[in-house]
């Protein structure tokens, strides 16, 4: 088992950064392949970014593509995503989550945080 942990969310303006942090407790995260996703009211859970183990490959949404930045460090047991030039459409419950591959839908991962809320006012 793996429990995570999210923080950093809260309420920013348009054009304005947000530093996300996932920590994890129970089995080493380099096990697995580590990823962000975000649910908006309303909306389907919808993936934002995954990295794999090692840390060397990253995925991206279009919408996160050029403004997010997920990278990891195996030695903490931590999970970042950096956003920038935050936009109001990224208002949403981010999620950190853990899996045995990169995937883009939400079933194929196995464990998920809590979710932090991320608003961004326009």
């Amino acid at each position: 088992q793996v429990q995570l942990v999210e923080s950093g969310g809260g309420l920013v303006q348009a054009g304005e950064s947000l530093r996300l942090s996932c920590a994890a407790s129970g089995r080493t995260l380099s096990r697995y392949v580590m990823g962000w996703f975000r649910q908006a009211p309303g909306k389907e859970r919808e993936f934002v970014a995954a990295i794999s183990r090692s840390g060397g490959i990253t995925n991206y949404a279009d919408s996160a593509k050029g403004r997010f930045t997920i990278s990891r460090d195996n030695a903490k047991n931590t999970v970042h995503l950096q956003m920038n030039s935050l936009k109001p459409e990224d208002t949403a419950v981010y999620y950190c989550t853990a899996g045995p591959n990169v995937a883009y839908s939400y079933y194929s991962y196995d464990f998920w945080g809590q979710g932090t809320q991320v608003t961004v006012s326009s």
